[in-house]
């Protein structure tokens, strides 16, 4: 009986002990993230050298600020474990950019962006079955929105933008034309189009005429923003017709431009990141040879958007729905200026940051559709 008392008193013992430790590692253990911030780029992913990557130095910047890090990353960002960072890349086409939402959405991400106005119909049918989280969308609009939506349209003055650009080009054409490719033809891009010739036109009194303003878009799909041959196609002729520089807001077939520039030795103007910054520091020597020839590139800060989006929510505990666009008065759009390319704009920029600061001041109007501008031509001149 005695030996039964001691065995089961021994198992009680035991038995506590295992509880203590139990409750002790529980407490050690570490509670996760704060918050989880999930993107999904558009085609294209990683390494576009463009849109998406711009999108996902908003993510770094993110994870240094807050002690974050990038989720399956292969470059490993990590500065600690207070936020949690996710991307996911689509299928070519795209088709899967509502599963790949919902995913994110279902292990618990609480904001979500989508890059890109494809997703416009993916958040809306996503962010409705998971009101509780919030979504993001770069370029997209989703009407009768409200501060209290689950949704946030985040949008950019692409047109102001492209009008510095285009006034570097004006300022710079030594031929008496220019030109410009878009990628997909749709009203978007069209913003870029429409600024970049208003400021060309607005510095160079040549660059007026219809005949010295060159432009042509790569297709009228999806696939029009990774397709660098048929850049390079536009290129060449525009060069052979006599162009002096081009600018692209091409995404991804923008590399088509910059390997006509190079072997033609003429300029292009990249956009959304500083590509002429990434081709110059790649590790690709061909990438470095055709960095000689990218003049500034026009930045879209897709980065700044995802960082003060994040940022909302890290710091306030919410996001605020509805509407929010980014222009030249909060750096949301600009022209790249770096240690490769200053000396070749020395001569022009106070000249551009004058009209920077006239645009911003409600000096200049920037019409923001090609379709525009022989309108506003006449209004101005």
């Amino acid at each position: 009986m005695k030996k039964t008392l001691l065995l089961l008193l021994v198992i009680l013992m035991a038995a506590a002990v295992m509880g203590c430790k139990k409750k002790e590692a529980a407490e050690a253990a570490p509670e996760g993230p704060k918050y989880k911030v999930g993107i999904v780029f558009d085609v294209g992913g990683r390494g576009d050298q463009s849109f998406n990557d711009s999108a996902y130095n908003g993510m770094k910047m993110v994870a240094e600020q807050y002690s974050g890090y990038i989720k399956d990353d292969p470059d490993q960002v990590n500065f600690g474990g207070e936020i949690e960072l996710k991307y996911l890349e689509p299928q070519a086409g795209g088709q899967d950019r509502e599963q790949l939402l919902r995913a994110q959405a279902e292990d618990g991400y609480d904001l979500m962006i989508g890059v890109g106005f494809l997703f416009t119909d993916a958040i809306t049918k996503v962010a409705a079955d998971f009101p509780d989280q919030h979504f993001g969308i770069i370029d997209g609009f989703i009407p009768d929105l409200s501060a209290e939506s689950n949704i946030t349209c985040l949008s950019f003055a692409e047109h102001e933008g492209s009008f510095l650009v285009g006034a570097i080009a004006g300022l710079m054409d030594d031929s008496g034309k220019v030109g410009f490719i878009g990628g997909m033809d749709i009203p978007l891009i069209h913003k870029f189009h429409g600024g970049y010739y208003a400021g060309a036109m607005y510095v160079k009194e040549a660059l007026r005429s219809p005949s010295a303003l060159l432009g042509q878009y790569c297709g009228k799909d999806p696939g029009a923003f990774n397709d660098p041959k048929t850049a390079e196609s536009i290129a060449v002729n525009f060069f052979n017709q006599g162009a002096s520089i081009i600018y692209h807001a091409a995404g991804g077939s923008g590399a088509g431009l910059f390997k006509a520039a190079k072997d033609m030795k003429k300029w292009a103007i990249g956009v959304d990141s500083d590509q002429g910054m990434i081709y110059a520091t790649s590790d690709n020597p061909e990438e470095q040879a055709m960095a000689e020839y990218i003049l500034t590139s026009m930045l879209k800060r897709v980065d700044n958007a995802v960082y003060l989006t994040a940022e909302e929510l890290i710091e306030t505990g919410k996001v605020t729905g509805g509407y929010h666009e980014f222009g030249l008065d909060d750096d949301g759009v600009g022209y790249a200026v770096n240690e490769y390319n200053r000396d070749k704009l020395e001569p022009v920029m106070a000249q551009v940051d004058q009209i920077k600061e006239r645009i911003i001041n409600g000096e200049i109007t920037v019409p923001d559709d090609d379709a525009k501008v022989r309108e506003w031509a006449e209004a101005t001149f």
